[in-house]
């Protein structure tokens, strides 16, 4: 979930990752709180995307292909925005 990723720095060595791992036109879904949802879950903060501001995270090695949204009820009756991401290597 990369939107547990608080630290600029992990996100960079994450995506760093990706680029190693995937070979050209491998995938990669990341799900993520939505602009708009939570700020906070279970009491660690989180950072919220949607597919610009993850596209700028990831960079020019990956190519967003389908994106999709969801709102989700938690047990406690609470609402929350999810985005769903396939991006492309590249």
């Amino acid at each position: 979930m990369f939107h547990f990723l608080t630290d600029e720095a992990d996100r960079r060595s994450y995506v760093e990752v990706l680029r190693r791992a995937l070979e050209s036109r491998g995938q990669v879904i990341i799900a993520a709180f939505a602009i708009g949802g939570p700020t906070q879950c279970s009491g660690l903060d989180i950072v919220q995307y949607d597919a610009e501001k993850l596209q700028a995270e990831l960079g020019e090695a990956f190519e967003l292909v389908e994106e999709s949204s969801e709102l989700h009820v938690t047990p406690a009756n609470k609402e929350q925005k999810f985005s769903y991401f396939r991006f492309v290597k590249k």
